[in-house]
């Protein structure tokens, strides 16, 4: 029987109601979610670990840093097949995506969590967790990179991204949908998915900026992020990777000071492109320097140039760990 890992992180799987505040706050132990999923000991040997017992926005990249640092450890093991992780889901897909980047093995990593509270009917961390357990002792997800399950669904850690505040159903893929299906305890994989190239950090330094575009918008807020400092900047573009024209300067002037740009679209799918030849538009963007992050959402780009700057301050390689990650999608025979 293999071997599983679980790693406890917090969340609302790992939440009840106080009576006296009427919210849910951090109550359960790691065991004490484990006697809920029923069965598990004839599927896995279990072998559980806490990490943390923090709501997702607790989270940061440091501590998302020394989370991979313990699951690295825990993979390094021969007698562990994989990991299971919990997590909260405000933040879930940062911190998959960080350990996707981060972590080398190709041992099966799977994130997960609840939507609902212990307290609440329909409670949906037993089986969230009991999926992902057969996932990561499944040999069909090994050298698949991190994955997210929750509700029956697989998600690539690169492609994921929690799309609703309340459903069951709450992460979902875009443009390609889920990968996979845990269908009576059966793991059952539909196309392959990308794997990122993983970057060594040994810690967390410099930080880099995100900046969300909108209609008018002008230099003013790229400007503060040069005054202050930051390492890199993500700007969450309009369409296909386009900008205001008035914040065109203020990117000149961050590539002047070295500091990586790297530009998404603030659309929930497709991808950038230098399709556009006028001031702010994609092609013009590309002559000056900026990196085009392909189908990364903005939290998901902002991850990448954090771990990127903190492994390497050469613009050319960070260019190149943006680049050489390729998000063509293959179907599964």
């Amino acid at each position: 029987m293999k071997k599983v890992a679980i790693i406890f992180n917090g969340g609302t799987i790992s939440m009840k109601v106080d009576e006296k505040i009427k919210a849910a706050v951090p109550s359960l132990s790691g065991e004490e979610i484990m006697q809920m999923v029923t069965g598990i000991q004839g599927v896995a040997e279990i072998e559980n670990y806490t990490f943390s017992n923090l709501p997702s926005p607790h989270m940061t990249p440091k501590l998302m840093l020394d989370l991979s640092k313990l699951v690295q450890k825990l993979l390094d093991r021969d007698d562990i097949s994989g990991v299971v992780i919990t997590h909260g889901t405000d933040t879930l897909e940062e911190t998959a995506y960080f350990l996707d980047l981060t972590l080398n093995t190709d041992k099966p990593v799977v994130v997960t969590g609840a939507m609902r509270n212990s307290d609440e009917l329909g409670y949906d961390g037993p089986f969230n967790l009991a999926t992902a357990i057969c996932t990561t002792i499944s040999d069909s997800a090994k050298n698949r990179g991190v994955l997210v399950c929750f509700n029956g669904e697989l998600h690539s850690a690169i492609e994921v991204t929690k799309r609703n505040s309340m459903a069951l159903n709450a992460f979902s893929t875009p443009n390609f949908g889920p990968i996979g299906i845990v269908d009576n305890n059966r793991v059952i994989f539909y196309r392959e998915n990308c794997k990122s190239t993983h970057v060594k950090i040994d810690d967390i330094k410099k930080d880099v900026a995100l900046v969300k575009c909108v209609s008018g918008m002008d230099s003013k807020f790229i400007d503060f992020v040069i005054k202050n400092r930051y390492k890199g900047i993500v700007i969450e573009g309009l369409g296909r990777g386009n900008v205001p024209p008035l914040m065109v300067a203020g990117i000149e002037r961050a590539i002047e000071n070295k500091i990586p740009v790297v530009i998404v679209s603030r659309c929930f799918e497709g991808r950038v492109f230098e399709s556009y030849g006028y001031l702010g538009g994609g092609k013009k963007l590309k002559e000056l320097g900026v990196i085009f992050g392909d189908i990364l959402s903005g939290q998901k780009a902002r991850i990448k140039l954090l771990i990127a700057v903190n492994h390497n301050d050469d613009l050319n390689k960070i260019r190149e760990i943006f680049e050489k990650d390729k998000y063509e999608i293959e179907k599964t025979e």
